[in-house]
């Protein structure tokens, strides 16, 4: 499991692993959980499709064909609809068909598992934004996975998300700290940061200062979205080589207009007007975390009454809790940007 703000590459890493995963042989399911979506409706185009490939190998047919019987009696369950897709056998009742998820869901992985097993051909899954899962999706996957884990079955999950997946995720099922390794991905430290950016600039015949280097890396903090927008706009200032520390300085106000434009601004967007007065005073605190109460107490507001909108930004993965009664921003600088979008605070905040 993977574990960052946004913008430190998890979806990068993620594609990577599957991309090596091919190259192993592995089948590999790729999903991305949007906000409000449920896991079995996700499910089951993807293990359909695997099931197809799995089916074409001569010793795995029978047990291909099961799978996908007890997939179509597990979409019939969960009324999942997927368009014209025809499942072409006959539903399996008995299995994966209660329509209790965390029942259900550990019995269609076993028989992935073992259709997998007969074909020689181990299935990865990369699940995306799993903060976004209810907890009963969450709960239900952590099931499957110890499931198959249990009976040594050929199928690995990679999943990627916000720093709370992993109180979600032990939460959701106690044992979830043993099954998964969490990895924690962060900004880049000083010399890795450095290396992002002169490695691929050397690789183009051109150099830059050591001076450029040390104010990107500054503006950045190193997180790898932002060296990147920063080292762009400074590549497309430099008239010549090598790229001054000039040319990174005056990189800065074009980068941050197209992280305000783009990166910050499509998340701003799906805030209320409150939410949006909550952020502007968690802003006003700085970079955090905060204790929520000095949030609550900036917004001019009671704990109480704070706590509703806290627990909605952390749904919308805005902000999330680093430990216990502390508030952060899940987006990197989002502060100063809360401050250039919204220079003057609410009244009362």
């Amino acid at each position: 499991m993977l574990l960052g703000l946004r913008g430190v590459g998890k979806t990068v890493l993620l594609n990577r692993l599957a991309e090596l995963a091919e190259v192993e042989g592995y089948l590999t399911v790729a999903l991305e959980v949007p906000d409000g979506r449920r896991l079995a409706e996700m499910l089951v185009p993807a293990l359909r499709s695997t099931l197809l490939k799995i089916s074409r190998s001569e010793g795995a047919r029978a047990a291909a064909r099961r799978a996908l019987g007890i997939l179509r009696a597990f979409a019939g369950a969960f009324k999942v609809t997927v368009g014209d897709i025809e499942f072409g056998v006959n539903s399996e009742p008995g299995t994966a068909d209660s329509g209790h998820l965390g029942t259900d869901l550990p019995e269609l992985f076993v028989a992935v598992g073992l259709a997998a097993k007969e074909a020689g051909r181990p299935v990865a899954l990369f699940v995306d934004e799993l903060q976004y899962l209810v907890e009963e999706d969450l709960a239900a996957l952590i099931v499957a996975v110890h499931a198959i884990s249990q009976k040594g079955l050929p199928v690995i999950l990679f999943g990627a998300g916000l720093p709370q997946l992993a109180g979600l995720a032990g939460q959701a099922k106690s044992y979830a700290e043993r099954l998964f390794q969490f990895q924690n991905v962060g900004a880049l430290n000083d010399a890795a940061a450095r290396s992002a950016i002169r490695t691929p600039v050397e690789r183009e015949g051109v150099e830059i200062t050591e001076a450029a280097l040390s104010v990107i890396v500054e503006k950045t903090k190193g997180y790898p979205y932002f060296l990147q927008e920063w080292a762009s706009q400074a590549w497309n200032i430099a008239r010549q080589s090598p790229i001054q520390a000039e040319d990174a300085e005056e990189a800065t106000q074009q980068a941050l207009q197209e992280l305000d434009e783009g990166f910050f601004r499509v998340r701003f967007d799906r805030l209320t007007p409150r939410e949006r007065d909550y952020m502007r005073a968690m802003a006003e605190l700085g970079a955090g975390p905060h204790r929520s109460g000095d949030v609550a107490q900036a917004a001019g507001m009671g704990v109480t009454n704070a706590a509703p909108l806290r627990s909605g930004l952390i749904r919308k993965g805005m902000i999330y809790s680093p430990l216990h009664g502390d508030t952060a921003f899940t987006v990197p600088l989002f502060d100063e940007f809360m401050k250039r979008v919204m220079p003057k605070r609410a009244a009362g905040a």
